[in-house]
């Protein structure tokens, strides 16, 4: 979702995303190219930039996204009282 604006270098997204490893957000990113959802670009200047941006596919893929994040938002009540409840069962086993 970060990438829906336009393209944005590795550090931006790691300081939007907050509390993501390096390496973490580096295998999460290289998924997405595998899949054709991102495309990367390296610039070469001194130190190299490198860009991240969403591809045809990936753009599709915004608008599910963005209907799960908010049935997830509408449903966390919901959610929320079935992992409480779980959670009571669980510790009387």
């Amino acid at each position: 979702m970060l990438l829906g604006d336009g393209p944005r270098r590795f550090n931006e997204i790691k300081r939007m995303i907050g509390g993501i490893s390096q390496r973490t957000l580096t295998l999460t990113l290289r998924g997405l190219e595998r899949d054709g959802l991102v495309t990367r670009t390296v610039f070469p200047t001194i130190p190299p930039r490198v860009d991240y941006e969403l591809t045809e596919l990936g753009r599709s893929l915004r608008q599910p996204v963005q209907n799960l994040g908010q049935w997830a938002f509408t449903n966390l009540p919901e959610i929320q009282n079935a992992r409480e409840k779980f959670d009571r069962n669980a510790k009387g086993d």
